[in-house]
């Protein structure tokens, strides 16, 4: 049955929305006059047919319009302003838990380490969390070590904007002197990272890797930013990301993949994918829209978290899609996912679309296999870009007594048709980059590409739009269904609608690596949870790691 008590949009969005209906209505006035013929053409586009008498009454309201949609050009709008209403899903509630329970990581007590500080590079998170508390290395040595490594590997793989030198350096020296006078914070402390430079700091600029912004400073620092450094954690580089989040071509390159030089490391959480795999930063904060966690982590061989859509705040980060914006952690591992998300989640009473649900990350293998876990078994066919490795991955799990029920995505909802969405409000969002034509000065100018479908946009019209997001209610409902007796869904990471269903409907998931990249076999599997569930899906990633050596192979090239 669908809620129709809570809608997916709300009538005060047609605000933003009459901005989107600009574009054919001034098409018709500017280009054709307002005569019959134009209004008639203009009309055609989005699949109208009027008649005289229509038309004669639709002109005056077309000339009403035009002025409303001057008046609010002229008062101007920067990307940091947000729609007056916000997205939030609808949620199976008797899935999240109502109580914060004590966290189970369940992580070594004791790491093993030579003495050579160069030997950690690859360590994940949670090993070089072990050995900073027990103060066999500091964080200055570890800080150290990160940026000589982005110096010497960053313009190889072009990941890497800005490496924020002084502000790192003064965080670790910070992070040892509280170690070292019992002021622990946890497992992030005096751990260095890297962020996507689409979120704000004050001390540099932020770029959102845009030729028109290459020397921008927002001075704000992000939520996410802001959390990390009190929970210790040291910002080593901003880094980069396919120009105004798509792709991996920014204002300064290409970022490449480190398994394949020849190969971009896809996008648009690019650099942070890049960085993370090569050894360059320990973690790295992406963010994703549609894929840009999903499809850098499987191109690079990284282990990325898309959490739920509303568990982490936007505040001070680049804004694309207010509905379908997403920030979340690229990793070497889903231990590591876990710890990072743990620190960056919650309200911070900005980003008004974040709810505080529980965390209640566990970690046992009987946990584990008291998991319902379903997977679509008609994407499990041995075809697709990766369909061995996914059969594979399917007859693993059985042979280690995970029962799996079988699932079906609503294909009967025509999830491509409603990717507008997305279009509609990235134009809004950089409104005044197309209409001052600085949008030339992106880098990639072809048809599929922002310059062209942020222009394209403008003839999507505000109904459209809206209902569009009516559907998206109905989306959210029946995958709602789909999710609602199972705690992990696995999928094909690329095979159907389901990317694109699932970032609409704002359900968390987890990517990891499921065949080997240093044998030139490499592909993703993707584990779908309930809203606010990140804890199930992680541990079952977990222990997918703990049968696969995937997360544990570095490209050798950066290992010396």
């Amino acid at each position: 049955m669908i809620n129709t008590s809570l809608p997916t949009i709300s009538p005060v969005m047609n605000l933003k929305s009459v901005v989107f209906l600009i574009g054919y209505l001034s098409f018709a006035v500017h280009i054709f006059g307002q005569n019959q013929d134009s209004i008639e053409f203009a009309a055609s586009i989005i699949g109208l047919s009027l008649d005289q008498s229509e038309i004669d009454s639709l002109r005056p309201s077309v000339r009403s319009s035009l002025r409303a949609y001057e008046a609010l050009r002229a008062y101007g709008l920067t990307n940091e302003v947000s729609p007056s209403i916000f997205f939030q899903p609808n949620l199976n509630l008797n899935r999240i838990p109502s109580k914060q329970e004590v966290q189970e990581w369940n992580l070594a007590e004791d790491v093993a380490y030579s003495g050579n500080i160069e030997e950690v590079a690859f360590y994940p998170v949670y090993q070089l969390a072990v050995l900073l508390r027990k103060q066999k290395i500091t964080s200055l040595e570890l800080t150290k070590l990160y940026l000589d490594r982005l110096r010497k590997y960053g313009d190889t793989l072009q990941c890497v904007i800005t490496i924020t030198d002084s502000v790192a350096l003064a965080q670790a020296k910070r992070a040892d002197r509280e170690i070292q006078n019992g002021n622990y914070k946890g497992p992030l402390h005096g751990i260095p990272y890297g962020i996507k430079d689409l979120l704000a700091t004050p001390e540099y600029k932020t770029t959102w890797g845009a030729m028109p912004y290459k020397d921008q400073i927002v001075n704000v620092k992000a939520t996410v930013v802001q959390k990390l450094e009190d929970a210790g954690a040291v910002l080593i580089a901003k880094l980069t990301l396919g120009a105004l989040a798509w792709g991996d071509v920014w204002y300064g390159g290409v970022t490449k993949n480190p398994w394949n030089l020849e190969q971009g490391s896809s996008g648009s959480s690019a650099g942070s994918a890049s960085a993370t795999v090569a050894g360059l930063v320990p973690f790295a904060i992406g963010s994703e829209t549609l894929g840009s966690i999903v499809s850098p982590s499987t191109r690079c061989g990284a282990t990325g978290l898309r959490p739920t859509y509303g568990r982490v705040s936007r505040y001070g980060a680049m804004a694309l899609s207010w509905s379908m914006d997403k920030l979340g952690p690229i990793c070497r591992n889903a231990i590591d996912a876990g710890l990072v998300l743990e620190v960056i989640r919650g309200s911070d009473d900005k980003d008004l679309a974040v709810r505080d649900f529980p965390f209640n990350y566990k970690y046992s293998t009987g946990y584990v296999k008291s998991l319902k876990v379903g997977y679509l078994k008609s994407y499990f066919n041995g075809n697709g870009r990766n369909g061995k490795n996914d059969s594979i991955t399917i007859s693993l799990l059985r042979d280690n007594g995970i029962a799996l029920i079988e699932k079906n995505l609503p294909e009967d909802i025509p999830t491509s048709a409603m990717r507008f969405i997305l279009s509609a409000e990235a134009a809004a969002a950089f409104d005044e980059l197309t209409r001052s034509n600085m949008d030339s000065l992106l880098v990639r100018q072809i048809k599929n590409a922002w310059p062209n479908v942020f222009r394209a946009a403008r003839f999507i019209p505000a109904v459209e739009y809206i209902n569009a997001n009516r559907l998206r209610t109905i989306l959210i409902e029946r995958m709602n269904e789909v999710m609602k007796d199972i705690d992990v869904l696995i999928a094909p990471s690329f095979a159907g609608p389901q990317l694109t269903m699932t970032n609409l409907s704002g359900h968390p998931c987890v990517v990891l690596p499921n065949g080997s990249y240093k044998n030139g076999d490499p592909g993703s599997i993707t584990l779908l949870g309930n809203h606010f569930d990140e804890a199930a899906i992680l541990a079952f990633a977990r222990y997918l790691q703990e049968l696969t050596p995937y997360d544990a192979e570095y490209p050798e090239f950066f290992m010396n």
